[in-house]
């Protein structure tokens, strides 16, 4: 179906894994990176832009028939990044897509668009975003662009939320939000390979979790079968949570809230003893709980 394939932020987290499966999927998967990352492989191309030029970003879009766009700040960062990144980013990019007739655009989207739901609510794809973070913030901009290539410009574009993307769940909220490397992989094979009449949709990038909090019906209706569950690693996280709480009682040390950048890799990476509030209560964890300074009886 597609002679080039783009990659965007190849050299990130998500983009390596990509990487490693697509190749020899395509007769050329093309990997863009702002920074130089080594050599093509055979089958690759590489050529090197930054987002936020759009001279730079139109000579990667050359000849391109396909794009997953990776690329940009792929977490919490200051107004000024997120903005070059990701606003200017996905603009110059879904622009340069448009103007080279791309057949299908693939937008990496976030799971914390919707950060700001309690835990106890199910999701679809059509509840109103609720970002917990810049980052997310400028993800519903992403989204809304797209949507608005796909019915001006006639675009095909897929956007994919992407939840908490490990080899294996590190905590009790990826319990509910993880994306295994495996159906990553499937999920970004499944959006390429969709009927080329597919106008516009989003898809949750989430594997098939027993306590998952997102309905992915979408994703099941283009062919998605995710073959992880989290449920396989519930009783290690419990258990390391048990233990956590031992050791918090001895320490008598105190959970306080994350508030800064710092203490949420920390959260991410670790099992807690217990989230606090302004992390627990939300589907966003530790992002919902960076600066905040609201009302957490106001967020319903």
């Amino acid at each position: 179906m597609y002679n080039r394939v783009l990659l965007t932020g190849a050299n990130g987290v998500i983009g390596k894994v990509l990487r490693e499966a697509l190749r020899g999927v395509y007769p050329v998967l093309r990997l863009s990176h702002r920074r130089p990352f080594g050599d093509a492989l055979p089958g690759e191309e590489i050529v090197l832009a930054n987002l936020d030029n759009m001279d730079e970003v139109d000579a990667m879009m050359e000849g391109v028939d396909a794009v997953i766009h990776l690329g940009g700040k792929a977490e919490e960062g200051t107004w000024d990044v997120v903005l070059k990144s990701n606003i200017m980013g996905a603009y110059n990019t879904l622009e340069a897509a448009r103007r080279h007739k791309v057949k299908r655009f693939i937008f990496a989207s976030t799971n914390h668009i919707i950060g700001y739901y309690r835990r106890d609510r199910k999701l679809t794809v059509d509840d109103p975003p609720r970002p917990d973070c810049r980052y997310a913030a400028t993800k519903v901009f992403g989204e809304a662009l797209a949507r608005m290539y796909a019915d001006k410009y006639g675009m095909s574009v897929i956007c994919q939320r992407i939840g908490s993307f490990q080899p294996k769940p590190l905590n009790v909220r990826m319990l509910s939000g993880w994306c295994s490397h495996g159906d990553m992989i499937e999920l970004t094979k499944v959006c390429l390979n969709a009927p080329q009449d597919t106008h516009f949709e989003i898809v949750w990038g989430v594997s098939g979790n027993t306590r998952g909090w997102w309905d992915n019906t979408p994703a099941f209706k283009l062919g998605f079968v995710p073959k992880d569950n989290s449920e396989d690693y519930a009783p290690e996280i419990f258990e390391a949570q048990r233990k956590a709480r031992e050791e918090a009682k001895k320490s008598k040390s105190a959970v306080t809230d994350v508030a800064d950048q710092a203490a949420v890799v920390a959260a991410i990476k670790a099992v807690q003893a217990e989230e606090p509030p302004a992390e627990g209560l939300f589907q966003g964890g530790p992002y919902c709980a960076m600066e905040f300074e609201g009302d957490l009886d106001k967020i319903k």
